[in-house]
């Protein structure tokens, strides 16, 4: 599979910003969608260095209501779509007996609403279309919901269903719907946390979350080895698990 137009929402690092860079070298159309206009000039211009074609749309993923419009204006930027990147997400610092739901709020909003709002507008469109590809950046962190971090765990779990029950609508339509679950990957988001087991470069991340969603894969962990890894942490009994320190 190979896409000529796509948009990816959280191109301004990390992962995103990776994302879309690799499409770009692939020969892709990309639009550029983040709150950081100076951030995503940047990549668009690196992009351009490089021989690409990107074009920038500042849209904070928390103002819901702006996604019909800000996806109009890049279809038409594009002249098509063949495939959405949602890749936006946010992990504030906490402390262990912090308890923030302003907080929590922000975390839902980016990481789970916003990604509904985007990609329900996507699952229209390729509905419609009878084709295209929407690939969700989950995380490992779904998969069990550990004590440092319990809204962005919930997130990323809410994520996955959301993602499994849009892959499901849209399967008969000729849409493929690809939930990408990364481990910890070298970001800003990342970096000074302790414990990074299987640490891997953005552009690793990158390369491989897209070759998942070439082959169509419907559940991917990024790199492989977390599958079994996520089986095994699945597999702890509840009033185990709560004694564990991970």
């Amino acid at each position: 599979m190979s896409w000529q137009r796509a948009i990816v929402v959280g191109a301004s690092s990390g992962i995103g910003e990776a994302v879309a860079r690799q499409l770009a070298a692939d020969g892709c159309r990309v639009a550029l969608v983040a709150r950081r206009e100076a951030e995503l000039v940047r990549v668009r211009d690196a992009i351009a260095a490089a021989g690409g074609r990107a074009d920038v749309h500042v849209h904070d993923v928390t103002h819901t209501a702006e996604v019909p419009r800000v996806l109009a204006a890049a279809i038409a930027g594009l002249g098509g779509l063949d495939l959405v990147v949602y890749a936006s997400g946010i992990m504030p610092r906490i402390a262990l007996d912090e308890y923030s739901a302003a907080t929590d709020a922000e975390i839902v909003a980016v990481n789970l609403v916003g990604a509904m709002a985007w990609l329900n507008e996507a699952a229209v469109r390729f509905a419609a279309a009878g084709a295209g590809t929407i690939v969700g950046i989950s995380s490992v962190a779904g998969d069990r919901g550990r004590r440092g971090y319990p809204a962005y765990h919930a997130s990323k779990a809410g994520l996955d269903a959301y993602l499994e029950s849009l892959r499901n609508r849209l399967a008969r339509r000729g849409v493929t719907v690809v939930t990408a679950k990364p481990g910890p990957v070298d970001t800003p988001m990342s970096r000074g946390l302790p414990r990074l087991p299987l640490l891997i470069d953005a552009d690793v991340a990158a390369r491989r979350i897209l070759a998942v969603a070439r082959r169509r894969s419907r559940v991917a962990y990024v790199p492989p080895a977390w599958r079994p890894i996520m089986f095994v942490v699945r597999s702890v009994p509840g009033w185990l698990f709560e004694r564990l320190d991970i």
